[in-house]
């Protein structure tokens, strides 16, 4: 049984006239997407911002309930659990946001933030609890003693370190990571990949990896989904997806990385053209206004992703 599944998951936001005027028309953020994570896999969901990977991985861990689909967390359904139930399965299922300084509470220490999570489950004593903040904020490279500053103290990745903490000292078996990196230097950012892949290793983590850089997921994935406007166009296996990618959006994707290897550099990159209104996708498949082979048959009928062997599928009518 996989750790974590989602099936036909969507999620809607309305386009309105004004602040309480009908819908005019409706974003689906979110667009009947099945995906599996298993138990110590790491599983990379990549495409462009406002692509909807941050609305699906707010949406997995019930932080937002969606119009359609469901998820189940090791078995359970999370969304027809009882709040008590679905309390005490969100122990398990973690989220390591993007900004950490908008996740963190200024007015709350580094410790009172790190140990919220064990107050709330009632986990331990008061000293227990102090003993294992200073324990998970050793393991993410801070000491014990900055657990009595404050959130604006410390560096952009600290910050992330605190925010991973807070995530860690619950002990859980899923972590969702929404782009924990992109606002990092470079150097902090291969500190941060390292320690999520050292605790990941220790614990047997599943891991859903939200990213816009290609370049990190390669590093950190063991499959890849690729996302465009609420749906999955491709997913594989990671070095069968970046030897041999199969969808148009995914090979100009991958052409965009940067190469510090001159023999391996792309000379141009593949325009894409203007990005479509998302409340006004084109019919068929939404990606053929900006793809180099769309045929007619990409107008009329939208392609589903289709098994190509060895875990690859692609949802392309020339794939």
């Amino acid at each position: 049984m996989p750790l974590l599944r989602a099936s036909g998951l969507a999620v809607r936001f309305p386009v309105r006239a004004g602040v309480m005027g009908r819908p005019l028309a409706w974003v689906r953020a979110v667009d009947g997407v099945d995906l599996e994570v298993s138990a110590g896999e790491t599983l990379g969901l990549v495409g462009e911002s406002g692509c909807g990977k941050s609305t699906l991985g707010r949406t997995l861990l019930a932080l937002r309930q969606p119009d359609e689909g469901s998820v189940e967390i090791e078995g359970e359904r999370v969304f027809d659990l009882p709040p008590a139930r679905l309390k005490a399965l969100r122990r398990h299922a973690q989220m390591v946001f993007q900004d950490p300084v908008a996740s963190l509470d200024p007015r709350r220490t580094v410790g009172s933030s790190v140990r919220m999570g064990l107050d709330l489950h009632g986990i331990g004593n008061r000293s227990g609890r102090q003993a294992a903040v200073a324990q998970v904020l050793r393991r993410v490279g801070l000491r014990p003693e900055h657990a009595e500053r404050f959130p604006h103290e410390f560096s952009g990745g600290q910050r992330q370190r605190i925010g991973i903490a807070r995530a860690l000292v619950l002990e859980p078996r899923l972590l969702v990571c929404d782009e924990p990196v992109s606002a990092l230097d470079v150097s902090v950012q291969a500190q941060i990949l390292n320690l999520l892949k050292d605790v990941q290793a220790e614990r047997g983590l599943g891991m859903v990896f939200i990213s816009h850089n290609l370049a990190v997921v390669e590093h950190m994935a063991d499959r890849v989904a690729v996302m465009y406007y609420g749906r999955i166009v491709e997913q594989a296996p990671r070095a069968a997806l970046y030897a041999g990618a199969r969808h148009p959006y995914t090979r100009t994707l991958l052409a965009a990385v940067p190469s510090y290897d001159p023999t391996q550099r792309e000379t141009t990159t593949p325009p894409l053209g203007e990005p479509p209104d998302p409340a006004r996708l084109p019919s068929g498949c939404r990606f053929r206004a900006r793809c180099p082979i769309a045929m007619p048959r990409c107008a009329e009928e939208e392609p589903l992703l289709r098994d190509l062997g060895e875990g690859h599928r692609a949802a392309c009518w020339a794939a």
